[in-house]
């Protein structure tokens, strides 16, 4: 399964849902799914249909892959923890999702495109693998070129989302320090990752 690069308002109203990470927009004037029988009476989901629609909001607001978010659910059971919160976890910790937190990109996908293109360091270093898990301790910054600050600091006074507790962000110096591990509540959006789990054990 390649990216979703479609409308983005689109996929959320299909999902039902706002979806942070993906776009700056709401679903709010019309909170139905998409289609010419969006508002039409639907019927009851299946068992499989509402473990498929959890997975979606997680790959979608993300930008994973399906092989990245398989992957990242193996290393989740492999390790100690709840499964569905070191899921969130390790999504959390990925570097453009933690750039995106610190509110220096408006979307993940915007975070992304600063990661892939080299604008982002951490610990002084130049990583470009959105990818990247992030450790507690660890020092993100934008590298200082006039035309990539001009757009963080735009994201940064434009930003609406509540800021990441378990992030120190310096909004003067555009930095910030993992101060500790992401738990459960640091999610944007309502999913249930029991459900998440059942899809990928079978």
């Amino acid at each position: 399964m390649s990216r979703y690069t479609g409308p983005r308002l689109r996929l959320a109203r299909r999902l039902g849902m706002d979806l942070p990470g993906l776009t700056r927009k709401t679903i709010e004037r019309r909170p139905f799914p998409p289609g010419q029988h969006g508002q039409g009476r639907r019927r009851r989901p299946s068992e499989y249909a509402m473990q498929l629609t959890e997975k979606q909001k997680l790959v979608h607001n993300y930008g994973l892959r399906e092989r990245q978010m398989r992957r990242l659910v193996e290393q989740a059971k492999r390790s100690k923890g709840v499964t569905g919160d070191r899921i969130l976890e390790f999504l959390e910790r990925r570097l453009d999702s933690t750039v995106f937190r610190a509110g220096f990109a408006p979307t993940i996908p915007a975070a992304r495109q600063l990661v892939n293109h080299g604008h982002i360091l951490v610990d002084g270093e130049r990583v470009d693998i959105a990818s990247y898990r992030l450790d507690v301790g660890q020092t993100v910054s934008v590298r200082s070129r006039a035309g990539v600050l001009a757009l963080v600091q735009n994201a940064v006074a434009t930003r609406t989302l509540p800021e990441a507790s378990w992030l120190d962000v310096d909004e003067q110096k555009l930095s910030f320090e993992v101060r500790e591990l992401p738990g459960p509540e640091a999610l944007l959006f309502e999913v249930d990752m029991q459900l998440v789990v059942e899809f990928y054990s079978k």
